[in-house]
Parts: C-alpha cells; sequence; structure tokens
C-alpha cells in the first residue's frame, strides 16, 4: 500500500485526461484480437526508432515477414520514416495505440514502459488487472543495482540481457521467476561488428542527473540551487567543454571531439556552452547515436552504460566520475561493476587527470590490453550476428 500511494503521487494530469481512451479502446481490442491473433507491438522512447526496438522490428520485417507486428512511435520523429519504409507503424499514445497495445500477445520495449500511458498500465500489469506478455529489451547493459527493475516492480515476462554477468546479477538479485532473464545479446549489437573506425574521432558521452530538472524539487535540496546551469554536472562539463587543452590535442594529433549528452539531457542543450573549435556539442537530432559509437575512436563517459557498446566493439574507454559518491547516494547504487578498479577503462575524478589519460589513447593508437580481450571473452560469451534471432526465438516461445 505504501508503494501504492507513492505511485499515485506521480500520476500527472496529463495521465489523467487520457485515461478516457482506456474505456474506449477495450472493446475493439477484443474484437482485433479475435481477428489478429498473434500480433507483436514494439517501440522505444516515443521520439526515437534506433536501439534494441528498431533492430528487433527491422529483423522481423526482414527475416518473418509473416509475423504480424507494429512500431509505435510520434510522427513528429526524425525516425518516423526509416520505420515507416519497413512496416507498420501505429501513432504513439493514440487510440489505436491503446487498442493494439491490449490486443497484442508480445509486448516489446527497450524501455521500461513501452506503453501508450505509464501511469494507467503501471497498474494495470504490475498490480495483475492486465496480465500480458511483455518483454524487456533493454536501452543499456544494466550495470547498477536498480531496484525499479526488480520483478515486483515490473511483473515483466522476460528481461533480455547483453552481457553474461548482468545476466547472473540480475537473475540473483532482481527477483524473477526461474526462466524469465535471458541472455541472447542486444538486437543492437549485431550491427555493431561492421564498422569503420575513425582514428580522429573521440566521443563524449556523459549520462543524466535524475535530480536536475526544472520540475523537480530534488535540485534544490540535493545541490542548494534552482538554477541548472550552476549545478555541478553542468559547471564541470561546460569546463571540460571550454578547455584550451582540446585544441592543444587537436593541433598535436588532428583529433576531433564530439560532445553528446544524454537525451534526458538534451532538452538543456542551451545551458551548454558551445565550445572551442576543436568540439561539436550535438544531438540526436543531427546524429544517429549507433553511427557514432560504430565511427569514433575513444569514448569518454561518467556513467552512461553505453560504454558498454564501445567495450562491445573492444574500444577503449575512459570515465570522467567527479561527483561519484553524489551519483552512487542519489542516483543508482552499485551493481556487479566496478567503475574505479575494472580490466577495460581508465578513471579519472579531475579534468587535470583526464587530458593524459585520453593523450595517453591517441599516441598508442587507441590499443587496448590483453587482460582487457581476455574480460571481454568472459562478458561477451555471445559474441556474433546472431542476437535479433535469439531474441526471436526466445519471444516466440513466450
Amino acid at each position: 500500500m505504501k508503494n501504492f500511494l507513492k505511485k499515485l503521487k506521480r500520476v500527472k494530469l496529463r495521465d489523467l485526461i487520457q485515461v478516457w481512451k482506456l474505456p474506449m479502446a477495450v472493446l475493439p481490442a477484443v474484437i482485433y484480437r479475435r481477428i489478429h491473433k498473434d500480433l507483436w507491438i514494439i517501440c522505444e522512447d516515443e521520439m526515437e526508432a534506433r536501439d534494441n526496438g528498431y533492430w528487433f522490428f527491422k529483423y522481423l520485417r526482414e527475416n518473418h515477414p509473416r509475423q504480424e507486428c507494429v512500431y509505435a512511435i510520434n510522427s513528429r520523429s526524425v525516425d518516423y520514416d526509416k520505420v515507416r519504409k519497413l512496416g507498420r507503424t501505429v501513432e504513439y499514445g493514440s487510440l489505436m495505440h491503446w487498442i493494439l497495445y491490449l490486443a497484442s500477445t508480445k509486448k516489446l520495449s527497450s524501455q521500461k514502459a513501452g506503453n501508450p500511458n505509464a501511469s494507467v498500465f503501471y497498474f494495470l500489469e504490475v498490480y495483475g488487472i492486465l496480465r500480458d506478455k511483455r518483454i524487456f529489451l533493454q536501452h543499456g547493459i544494466t550495470v547498477s543495482d536498480l531496484d525499479w527493475l526488480y520483478y515486483g516492480y515490473t511483473k515483466m515476462a522476460r528481461f533480455v540481457c547483453g552481457a553474461y554477468p548482468e545476466y547472473r546479477f540480475v537473475e540473483d538479485r532482481f527477483g524473477y521467476p526461474k526462466g524469465n532473464v535471458l541472455y541472447t545479446g542486444f538486437c543492437r549489437f549485431d550491427h555493431l561488428h561492421d564498422y569503420q573506425r575513425d582514428p580522429r574521432l573521440i566521443l563524449i558521452m556523459p549520462t543524466w542527473r535524475e535530480w536536475i530538472a526544472d520540475e523537480d524539487q530534488r535540485l534544490p535540496v540535493y545541490e542548494g540551487t534552482r538554477e541548472i546551469p550552476k549545478t555541478n554536472y553542468f559547471r564541470q562539463w561546460s569546463a571540460f567543454i571550454n578547455d584550451e587543452r582540446l585544441d592543444e590535442l587537436a593541433r598535436e594529433y588532428g583529433v576531433h571531439f564530439v560532445f553528446y549528452p544524454h537525451r534526458n539531457m538534451q532538452k538543456y542543450m542551451e545551458y551548454f556552452p558551445k565550445g572551442r573549435e576543436a568540439i561539436s556539442i550535438v544531438c540526436s537530432k543531427d546524429w544517429d547515436i549507433q553511427e557514432l559509437l560504430k565511427r569514433a575512436s575513444l569514448m569518454v563517459t561518467d556513467y552512461s552504460s553505453v560504454f558498454f557498446d564501445f567495450i562491445y566493439m573492444k574500444k577503449p574507454v575512459v570515465f570522467f566520475q567527479f561527483d561519484y559518491k553524489h551519483f552512487r547516494k542519489r542516483q543508482y547504487k552499485e551493481g556487479y561493476f566496478n567503475y574505479k578498479d575494472n580490466p577495460f577503462t581508465d578513471r579519472a575524478t579531475k579534468a587535470e587527470d583526464l587530458f593524459p589519460l585520453m593523450k595517453k589513447y591517441i599516441e598508442n593508437d587507441y590499443k587496448v590490453s590483453d587482460s582487457y580481450l581476455q574480460s571481454h571473452e568472459e562478458y561477451f560469451r555471445l559474441y556474433d550476428t546472431n542476437n535479433c534471432g535469439r531474441v526471436y526465438e526466445a519471444v516466440k516461445h513466450v
């Protein structure tokens, strides 16, 4: 009951306004399901199609065209046309989306929610009113101990993992019934084998801070300010973007830096400085993230799990973690992966330590160590282009 009341407080007015669609969708959904007996509905964030959901949808259309499936996406998304060319789409959040979601036999998403209305369907699904088959394709490899992904908070039928230690951790700790957690590899990993590395491109990809938001009262509580540009996150990354040592590295080695913040931070792009000549400040409208990952030779991040995509491609990663204790206390608890001591990465907590690390990798032509490669074999026991195929076989039998 305590958890129920806590969740109820988070329901917003716009969620309640949409509730009328539920009774309107029920009868059409029942009729639709009798005619279309095995519809799969797939999605990611409503404005995107570039993650595990998109790649699985593409795989289905190209390899199993007889499987009826539909992709839910906002028609204003920059990715809309490429999805529409593959197969059927439905407007995210529309009445038809509600109908098809209720009528579908399998619901696949790279997001925990992955439904027309997060608040409504949370109560329907987690509290057992709607007993459906939801498959969590994941947005990134789970690195930390995320209690909001525990089975009691999701009731998902399958939880897809991209790395073997992650699979063991989730299976042991998150409370899913035996067989619900799968190690298949991520669908998007199928397309991380054919890449051409650009030795001039260095990718900077910090993640978000969940307490940094205009409407979030935790911001003044945690950081003593209501002004987002004054937060430690923006001060640290702004200083990095404006650091003259970027230009020095660019002149000496011919490299260029691309700064691509987490999508939850991209609505605050105006608070980042324009940067020096050596660095480009970009967002999802400018670049497809997978193409950036495939092209870049070195990644600098703080805690973003996207670093595992880089490691999957056997490329070097450097962590810049200026607020480690605060992040652990306020956002994600430590899981199985040790940011401070692991075989894959180097770590800096201050900018003066970060630049020598980047220079070291540039001068060494971005080579990785033998221990890195040995650990890669343990983390990615499945290292091939059949990840989508394994997910399909697993989903088919749910």
